[in-house]
């Protein structure tokens, strides 16, 4: 998926809006360049000669004329419009489904420069639809214009007809510029969109440990290259832009010249001057328009480069092999947990933690050491559930971020029917976007509330209870051991966490250090006989 192969299936797949559009446009050009050579021809045989009928007519051939270019003009533009939202649409929903494919996306790109290529690049490359038919009514526009004035003076038509493509050929010069440097301006919004979305999620933890001032300087010098890139590509784009209206201005004041003195020596018509002047200044259109084609596939083709980095990206997993699960066990580094029990696992690092909780979130691939059923991670989402420690609520309400389930039941076993009750609208109160709306003790245990609503055979939470105080969390975790573990239940919970309450609640203990469990037993077992465990759960 090549950014050309990328544009050539985009202009493929909407063949029919984009050929009515483009003869539609065609028309409307033709139609236009009609305008000044009637006015021309009625100067000659109705204003010169006095002829009334050859007048009325004349004034109801450029009505027609005017009807004809409008509703062409009319109806072209809104198949383009309707092709290209279609188009942008299809873009977003690819992209959108490649980078929440349960087999995940083996990529470098931040969260930051996805939203940046399923945004601003699936519209740029959308855009091409409008650029190619725009493109091809402009030379229809100079080949009419050509053709006409070649009827009425060689000499101006093969001005034309030579200054055209010498002009377009100059500025092609600019495009490959053009397309590294707008590349470059959307590589470096999406970094430093990627930047700020980590440190607003994570303004609560620097600020605990006064890293916020460092983080501030170091978005503030991602900032100012991507402020430094985008004015470098619009003082390109500006400066493209600049040059070629310029010369094709150029070409057509000197059409015009040309005429003038043509007309002074007689060797063409006061209405053929006319039209002249007419064509040179309808000329100026759609020589703008060729001169900035360069510009429009630069940034097409840049953004197209940009929707390949997605499209082309390898899955982090295989394909899911489809084969029957094998029980509900789920196995974690050769320790084997049985539907049914509540577990607690303890990393003495936080990054074997934190890798732990991404491959059982089919988030880093998960090799053999860790099983569900018998299955990988990703191929058993059907039967397991894994909760990332920082997760996000959506723009909505609190009712709408719950989904489904047993509502008031997570509420109360999250303990965050209390963020309920304190709202006058209750379960319809509004949530802004990412939860801004509410502390991060409420947007934690409502993320919480929305995991055990799912209510799936296996439930792995990661840090559940770090944004909430002493009490709450003691009341979190029986209300945990209550809603999955009651009489008869089979449901699996294993919860990544240090904190004593969670694991006092748990049937047993795991204990990780190097990706391998290196210690077993329960909560109390372990605290009375394992130093290490102490020091990393009883602090």
């Amino acid at each position: 998926m090549t950014p050309g192969r990328i544009l050539r299936r985009t202009f493929a797949r909407n063949a029919g809006r984009l050929t009515t559009g483009t003869l539609l446009l065609s028309l409307h050009q033709i139609c236009e360049a009609g305008v000044p050579v009637l006015i021309g021809l009625t100067i000659d045989r109705a204003v010169t000669t006095g002829d009334l009928r050859a007048l009325i007519l004349s004034v109801g051939a450029l009505g027609v004329l005017f009807l004809g270019l409008t509703l062409c003009y009319r109806h072209g533009a809104r198949q383009l419009v309707r092709a290209i939202a279609g188009e942008e649409h299809r873009l977003r929903t690819e992209v959108a489904d490649r980078i929440v494919d349960p087999r995940g996306l083996r990529t470098d790109l931040h969260a930051g420069d996805l939203l940046t290529i399923t945004t601003d690049d699936t519209g740029q490359a959308a855009y091409a639809l409008d650029h190619l038919p725009r493109a091809v009514s402009a030379l229809v526009a100079v080949g009419v214009g050509a053709v006409t004035l070649f009827a009425i003076s060689a000499p101006l038509g093969l001005a034309v007809l030579v200054g055209t493509p010498a002009v377009l050929v100059l500025l092609q010069l600019a495009a490959p510029r053009m397309t590294r440097r707008y590349a470059e301006q959307q590589r470096l919004a999406g970094r430093s969109a990627a930047l700020a979305t980590d440190l607003v999620t994570g303004l609560r933890p620097l600020r605990g440990i006064g890293a916020q001032d460092a983080a501030a300087r170091r978005y503030r010098v991602v900032s100012r290259r991507s402020l430094a890139a985008t004015l470098l590509a619009t003082r390109t784009r500006a400066g493209f832009l600049a040059t070629s209206t310029t010369v094709s201005t150029l070409l057509s004041c000197g059409v015009a010249v040309l005429a003038g003195w043509f007309a002074l020596t007689g060797r063409i018509t006061p209405g053929q001057f006319i039209t002249v002047i007419g064509l040179a200044q309808f000329l100026g259109e759609p020589l703008g328009a060729l001169a900035v084609v360069p510009g429009w596939v630069a940034e097409a083709r840049g953004s197209a480069q940009r929707l390949s980095l997605v499209l082309t990206a390898e899955p982090l997993h295989p394909e899911p092999a489809g084969r029957p699960a094998e029980g509900r066990d789920l196995v974690v580094r050769g320790l084997r947990i049985r539907p049914g029990e509540f577990v607690g696992l303890v990393a003495h690092r936080p990054a074997d933690a934190e890798q732990l909780a991404d491959v059982l979130g089919g988030r880093q691939p998960a090799a053999d050491a860790v099983t569900v059923g018998g299955r990988a991670p990703h191929e058993a989402r059907e039967m397991m559930l894994a909760e990332p420690h920082h997760t996000d609520l959506f723009t909505g309400t609190i009712r709408t971020n719950l989904l489904n389930g047993d509502v008031d039941a997570a509420l109360r076993a999250a303990a965050a029917d209390d963020v309920v009750a304190l709202h006058p609208d209750g379960l319809d109160h509004p949530v802004a976007e990412r939860g801004a709306s509410l502390s991060g003790g409420q947007r934690q245990r409502l993320a919480l509330a929305r995991a055990l609503a799912a209510d799936p055979p296996v439930l792995v939470l990661h840090d559940p209870t770090t944004a909430v105080d002493a009490v709450t969390e003691h009341a979190i975790a029986d209300g945990i051991r209550g809603y999955r573990h009651g009489p008869g239940s089979d449901r699996t919970t294993v919860v990544l966490t240090s904190s004593p309450a969670l694991l006092a609640r748990t049937d047993r203990v795991a204990v990780i250090d190097g990706g391998a469990v290196i210690a077993e037993g329960t909560h109390e077992s372990l605290a009375a006989g394992d130093a290490a465990y102490r020091a990393a759960v009883l602090r």
